[in-house]
């Protein structure tokens, strides 16, 4: 992977989902569709997308005769202050949202099939270079982009949107495969609609994916009368890109509430949302952070902890985070009084571990009471030593406190660990923590280390340290598929190499009307090599008898059905008016 400083800036455990583009594996027909599609863009979307969409492609290096080489495209990204890495089809959606937040364009590194040409569900380069890429080069969305990426981040999943997560990235695997039986696309659409049909309550993740989707993949610009693309599935997709200006598609203002609407990836939405500009983006999104757990905190941000059934990081007022997964809390009142975390946990404070308060120190688990103490005046998180003193609280002594929710704790005061002025740990040799009938630590499991903070403050997903915790993404178990060519369609994919060539090169036309015999004779299903045998022919003044025949030919192909007649007919236009 060619680096560079944006790349260098990414954390240790995002680098297994990262990549090597098989760029020599990209066939020359594959190279044919990108071309296509991107002729097609650059002819139909400058009357229809944002502004921004033709400038940012020239800003970004996109070719639009080949598949771009996205770690060449980095010596330009760069400068834009952004990068490209490329990735085995869906990554999950924290991590997707976390190289988003580092400036990381994330690629798919496949490209979608000839069948696929109008609109395909699994991501692929077109969607992701041609799509993403141009638009980022607007100041105002690539920072809306970088703060949803952080928001995507502290957002909470569940352990139902993994099993989404995995359900989608199976069907869009299988779909993008053109030799998947249709038995087996079957069985996965039927176990993604079972998934979707389920009463599920969205987590904090499904929710800001639903305004991920209504913005950088399906977002609308300006008046809803009059509004332009700036959605890189849009753009990237010439079919959905010229029905979703269409009435049929439902153009609604774009607010808070588009949340609440969800997608179908395997299908064209019914229904899109209008931003007035990008700056509203980032009004929205401001709005929706204000009901997260990051900021909330309370019992509400640590019931969202507990449905994650991962880990999570718990932020004391005192300023103590506690990471690991929240397996249970005890409440009073509607307050949190006791939190009770399982398996290795860490305490932090401002994102970095305290010294000896790592995973291996506390591999058995944490729990530690919340709230203020009896007969305390004051906040002891915020107490100078003397003023901690003046209330018992000295190292060395044996100590009782009572907190007001009723959790008790008694032991040897060891050490107070503080932070930036405010104390975050109290430590204690033989202690017994008890709440009512519960007795929640015993002085032979060792020291206890007890968080200091009247409220928790706030709660997030994923540790506070990810180094230190020693957090990794695995790559995914299920591959997207090495396509096995059959030796017919190898042939194929020659004949398109030597149509390129011959263009590149200005090569003999006489060696294009073998090509076209050939086609008539073996492969008379492909439609878009003729296209460009055409368009070379007729840009160079070749035979118009042979052109005559392509086109005519084409035609009647076009009469097979409605996405045929749109993909020639496109095409045919844009060969004849260049």
């Amino acid at each position: 992977m060619e680096s560079n400083e944006v790349l260098d800036r990414l954390p240790r455990h995002l680098l297994n989902l990262i990549i090597d583009q098989p760029y020599d594996a990209y066939s020359a027909q594959d190279h044919a569709v990108w071309r296509y599609i991107m002729q097609q863009n650059v002819r139909y979307l400058p009357g229809v997308a944002h502004s921004s969409y033709l400038e940012g492609l020239k800003r970004t290096g996109i070719s639009i005769d080949r598949i771009p080489n996205m770690y060449g495209m980095n010596r330009i990204l760069k400068e834009i202050g952004w990068a490209a890495v490329a990735v085995d089809g869906f990554i999950p959606p924290a991590a997707f949202m976390e190289f988003q937040a580092y400036n990381v364009l994330v690629i798919a590194a496949d490209i979608r099939p000839i069948d696929q040409v109008l609109y395909t569900p699994a991501p692929d380069i077109i969607h992701e270079a041609a799509g993403h890429a141009p638009i980022i080069a607007d100041e105002q969305y690539s920072a809306y982009l970088r703060d949803f990426g952080r928001a995507g981040t502290l957002a909470f999943s569940s352990a139902f949107d993994n099993k989404v997560y995995e359900a989608i990235r199976h069907l869009s695997i299988l779909k993008a495969d053109p030799y998947t039986t249709f038995e087996n696309i079957e069985i996965a659409e039927r176990e993604l609609a079972f998934l979707s049909n389920q009463q599920e309550s969205p987590s904090e993740m499904a929710l800001l994916r639903n305004l991920h989707w209504w913005t950088v993949e399906y977002g609308l610009i300006g008046t809803v009368e009059n509004p332009k693309i700036y959605g890189a599935g849009l753009l990237s997709s010439i079919g959905e890109s010229h029905n979703c200006l269409k009435p049929k598609v439902k153009k609604l203002p774009y607010t808070l509430e588009s949340r609440n609407f969800s997608f179908d990836i395997t299908t064209q939405q019914p229904q899109l949302f209008v931003t007035p500009d990008f700056e509203h983006l980032t009004t929205v999104l401001e709005q929706y952070m204000n009901t997260m757990a990051v900021r909330k905190g309370g019992s509400e941000a640590l019931r969202k902890a507990v449905r994650s059934e991962t880990t999570s990081t718990v932020v004391y007022s005192s300023g103590l985070q506690v990471s690991g997964k929240l397996a249970r809390f005890l409440e009073r009142d509607h307050k949190p009084v006791y939190l009770s975390f399982e398996g290795p946990a860490m305490l932090s404070a401002d994102n970095h571990q305290l010294e000896g308060q790592g995973i291996k120190y506390h591999k058995e688990g944490f729990g530690s009471p919340v709230g203020s103490i009896k007969g305390i005046d004051g906040k002891i998180e915020t107490m100078s030593e003397g003023e901690l003193s003046a209330n018992g609280i000295i190292i060395g002594n044996d100590l009782a406190l009572e907190f007001i929710s009723g959790v008790k704790v008694k032991g040897r005061l060891e050490k107070i660990t503080s932070h930036s002025g405010n104390n975050l740990i109290f430590s204690f040799q033989n202690c017994t923590v008890r709440y009512e009938d519960l007795q929640l630590f015993r002085p032979e499991w060792g020291m206890y280390d007890m968080a200091v903070g009247e409220k928790i403050t706030s709660a997030f997903a994923g540790p506070a340290d990810p180094d230190a915790f020693e957090l990794k993404y695995p790559a995914p178990v299920e591959k997207t598929h090495h396509l096995q060519h059959s030796e017919k369609t190898k042939r194929l994919f020659e004949l398109y190499s030597k149509v390129r060539d011959l263009r590149e090169n200005n090569g003999d036309l006489s060696a294009l009307y073998a090509i076209w015999q050939t086609m008539k004779l073996d492969f008379p299903e492909d439609w878009l090599l003729p296209l460009e045998i055409a368009g070379e022919l007729i840009k160079s003044k070749g035979n118009s008898g042979i052109i005559e025949e392509i086109i005519l030919s084409l035609k009647r192909k076009s009469e097979e059905n409605e996405e045929m007649q749109n993909l020639i007919g496109n095409g045919l236009q844009s060969i004849i008016n260049q």
